[in-house]
Order: structure tokens, then sequence, then C-alpha cells
């Protein structure tokens, strides 16, 4: 298997007064080609520091990320923000979809960045919007939407850019837990059909077991990894017609809320 992340060594130190925090504290693993990794913690563990760490979004204090064959820790601003646009698509906990635009149109958006013509990324957001099983809710705005649907058109504008690599930060925080459940078949899925690498942070234990792969991080350390590829092989079939009674309850669901 194809290595997409290499993490070695990785340490991150904030100075708070006269006292130094160990946010992350000698970090090491890799990340596989299609992999779908959790990494799990309480509040203050680390996990977040370690999602921005491996989006470039902070600088290490020590150590190494390798990221599609780059060392991100060594990039300058611009070489961050042209390999955040070609590699890399994100997943928020807040949805940040932009208000005045439509679900098309917000999917849409990031291929704008790349100088893509408008008719060639509208038709790209509506294939993203379908296989989210979001196409009669194309012209929807976010105000519109229920929480699902709007995480749903985030999962999609994360795959409009063809990214080798997914980060999701608690893709599921402002969810209730039916809907959650529903979102994390949907991204399992779609990760799998597309072959994508997705790392996603997440606080709760039971989401994480739609990882293939569990990183448990305290204090700054990955303290154990969970593998859960056998169990997720042996029932990959299994899996395939729940996200198909997921998807035919979706749009049941949805059948519904477009004849209210």
């Amino acid at each position: 298997m194809k290595k997409v992340i290499e993490v070695k060594n990785l340490y991150k130190l904030y100075r708070v007064g006269d006292s130094i925090v160990r946010a992350l504290n000698g970090v090491d693993f890799d990340i596989y080609e299609g992999e779908f990794c959790a990494i799990v913690g309480t509040s203050g563990s680390g996990k977040s520091t370690l999602l921005n760490m491996l989006a470039g979004l902070e600088k290490p204090t020590k150590g190494e990320v390798i990221i599609a064959g780059r060392h991100i820790e060594k990039l300058n601003e611009d070489g961050l923000v042209s390999f955040r646009r070609d590699h890399v698509g994100f997943i928020f906990q807040s949805f940040h979809l932009i208000s005045t635009m439509n679900a098309v149109e917000n999917v849409a958006l990031p291929l704008s960045f790349r100088g893509v013509p408008k008719k060639e990324r509208l038709k790209k957001a509506d294939k993203m919007l379908d296989l989210v099983n979001l196409k009669k809710q194309k012209k929807h705005m976010p105000n519109q939407m229920s929480g699902g649907q709007q995480q749903r058109v985030g999962v999609a504008r994360a795959l409009v850019v063809d990214p080798e690599i997914i980060f999701a930060d608690e893709p599921t925080g402002n969810l209730d837990s039916h809907t959650s459940e529903e979102v994390m078949a949907l991204m399992q899925n779609v990760v799998r059909k597309q072959k994508k690498t997705l790392v996603m942070v997440t606080h709760d234990n039971h989401l994480a077991t739609y990882a293939d792969r569990v990183f448990h991080i305290i204090d700054g350390k990955i303290v154990k990894i969970e593998d859960n590829r056998n169990k997720n092989v042996n029932n990959l079939s299994q899996d395939e017609k729940e996200s198909e009674k997921i998807k035919a309850k979706l749009a049941g669901k949805q059948s519904g809320e477009d004849n209210r």
C-alpha cells in the first residue's frame, strides 16, 4: 500500500507564562492510500493540534510531516496554500456554507479558485451532490436545508476538487446522534467508492468505529492504534447494504421535506 501521510517524531510546544505545554509529545505514524483513519481524544488531548499540523495550518516545533511526498513543515505560506488547494479537501464541524449561495454553488466554489470554467464546475458539483444523495436540493439555500443536509453539502464540496486526502474536524459535532450516524455511514461509503484517504478528528469513540484505524491520543501522545480493517473487510457487503438502506431512507425523508 502507498503511504500518503508520514508523521515522524512530531512535537508542538507552547509557552504559557513560565510553563511549557507539550501539545504534541513525540508522535509517529503512517497513513495509507484509501484509508479512513480517526484520531480520537478528549478536549486538550492534542487531536486538533495534530490535525492542524497535518493540514499545514500550524508549524511543528520539531519533527516531520510528509504528505503526498512533500515535507509540508518546510513549505512557506505560498507553498502551503498551493499544497492545500491541490491535494486536500476539508469537512468542517460548522459546515461553513456561504449563506447567499445555493447548494450547487457552494459545492462548486473551490473549483472557481482553480480557474475551472463555470459550466464545468457546476457540472462537477451536480455530480457530487448526486453522490451524496442531494440532487433534488441543489437549488436550496443553506437556511432551507437541515443540519444533516448541510453537512452532506460539505462532504460534496470536499470531494469536488478530487483531493488525495480529506481532513474532517468533528464533522458531526453539530448534529444529533441519529443524523450523525447517517452522515458517518455516508462518509464511509463515499470514501470507499472514491478511494480517498480520510483523516477525521473526533471525541466520540463510537463514531470512530466507522474508521479503518483509530488513533487514540492522550496528552499529546498516540497511546494506542486500533485496527478495524479486518472487521470492515468482513462486513463490507453488509455495510453496502446498510448504506443502500440509509440512502433510501434519506431519499424518503427528503421527499417528505420537499412536499411540506
